[in-house]
């Protein structure tokens, strides 16, 4: 299989990351490829007026691309490929839209932070294979609409922020991981790697998405809630000394949940501590969201920790201390707006 086979790419959720992989694609040679967006808003029509314009860590003008851009996911043909870019807590309203984008060949990379509802599908490792998260799935819609089975999961470390409707900045060259389920290396997840090396991302393929999954959490876990709680920047937070250890106490509390259901995490807490003090004045998506009055992603970067934790009778004070504080954040921030 080539990627040649992917004619038509949807990308549902064109915020910054969605947005900024699907001008990437639609910059690319291949012409048989017909790139489309679901978007929203001031967004939306920026787009569909004069495209997304991308700028990329370190350059001095924007790659400006075209391509369709649309609000009703029903308004498109069935696709080949499509890529989420939508976060844990959106995904259940947008399953219906995303179901009518499906034929029988369909595959799904869904990028995510945090745990991904279809976590358990072909599971080896924690012994709960195809258990649902109900949390994360709470009626069921995606595991029934959309289906774990096509899904490939995807972990990216790439720092974009849509700066005006339309315009999209990276502030790092960014990497992205994907990921089937059963940690197999099929024709599919090959063809997507190439698709996307093709349009100049940096993609690998890992045989424990999973691992990846929660490499990444250790730090989300931790940054994102805080970072809203404080309006810190990452560098704020390293900075005093009492964030700092409370950063350590949740990434061990993230270590120790993922290690009981089989991950392997190899850097140590202290390498992970001396690395975050090196990414510097990052604003976290979180906070970001915060300041926009947007939800904030909560239960797959912290929620879930919890509850997992409570499966498998793993401790998370901190976290649940956490969960609590930031939760109450959000509805208050919640109330304002509305």
């Amino acid at each position: 299989m080539t990627p040649f086979r992917f004619k038509n790419i949807c990308v549902c959720g064109a915020g910054a990351l969605g947005g900024a992989i699907a001008a990437k694609l639609a910059s690319s040679d291949e012409s048989q490829t017909k790139i489309s967006v679901v978007a929203r808003g001031a967004h939306l029509e920026a787009i569909r007026a004069g495209g997304i314009s991308l700028w990329e860590a370190d350059t001095e003008s924007p790659l400006v691309t075209q391509m369709t851009a649309t609000s009703d996911a029903g308004e498109l043909p069935p696709q080949d490929l499509i890529i989420t870019g939508l976060k844990g807590h959106q995904l259940g309203a947008a399953a219906p839209g995303i179901a009518k984008l499906l034929h029988s060949g369909t595959r799904v990379v869904m990028i995510l932070n945090g745990v991904p509802w279809w976590y358990f599908h072909r599971d080896r490792q924690s012994g709960y294979a195809e258990r649902q998260i109900e949390e994360l799935d709470p009626n069921g819609d995606l595991w029934r609409l959309i289906g774990p089975e096509r899904v490939i999961g995807c972990v990216a470390y790439q720092s974009a922020e849509v700066v005006a409707p339309g315009e999209i900045r990276l502030s790092n060259s960014g990497r992205f991981i994907l990921g089937e389920p059963s940690g197999e290396t099929t024709a599919d997840i090959e063809a997507i790697a190439a698709l996307l090396q093709q349009a100049d991302i940096n993609v690998s393929i890992s045989p424990r998405i999973r691992d990846d999954i929660w490499n990444k959490l250790m730090g989300n876990a931790a940054f994102n809630p805080i970072s809203a709680l404080t309006r810190g920047l990452m560098s704020d937070i390293m900075e005093d000394p009492a964030l700092a250890a409370m950063v350590g106490q949740v990434m061990s509390e993230v270590k120790a949940v993922a290690e009981a259901l089989g991950s392997q995490i190899t850097m140590s807490i202290e390498e992970r501590l001396e690395r975050s003090r090196q990414i510097g004045p990052v604003r976290t998506s979180m906070l970001q969201d915060l300041l926009a009055g947007k939800a904030l992603e909560i239960t797959p970067l912290v929620g879930v920790i919890v509850s997992l934790g409570k499966l498998i009778n793993v401790p998370t004070p901190v976290s649940a201390t956490i969960l609590a504080l930031v939760t109450q954040l959000d509805r208050k921030n919640q109330q304002a707006i509305g």
